[in-house]
């Protein structure tokens, strides 16, 4: 890492039983040159925080050498009057944040 990604980098999701919808996240601070400790959050108060407190989000994943590899800015998509957290624009009734590793 060199520069600031997002004020907020989710590294890791937790699922409900469906494996469409994601219950709770691990997200860290983005510090500029690393991440902060993780911490976890509930899907609601990330969409909470995107829509109302104007934070950004995005993912990222440790490669083989363990460093911090950008992934894809985090938005909040609705959908039959449903949020779910995405890193595209799909309008598929669930979350998809790319491949994280669950937690």
């Amino acid at each position: 890492m060199s520069e600031k990604w997002a004020k907020y980098i989710i590294v890791a999701v937790r699922y409900n039983s469906s494996d469409k919808h994601i219950h709770s996240v691990k997200r860290c601070e983005d510090l500029g040159d690393k991440l902060g400790d993780s911490e976890v959050r509930t899907k609601n108060a990330i969409v909470n925080a995107i829509e109302n407190k104007n934070l950004t989000y995005a993912t990222a994943y440790q490669d083989e050498s363990g460093e911090w590899v950008e992934g894809a800015k985090v938005s909040v998509v609705v959908v039959n009057g449903k949020k779910y957290l995405r890193t595209d624009s799909n309008k598929k009734e669930e979350d998809n944040l790319g491949n994280l590793p669950e937690f």
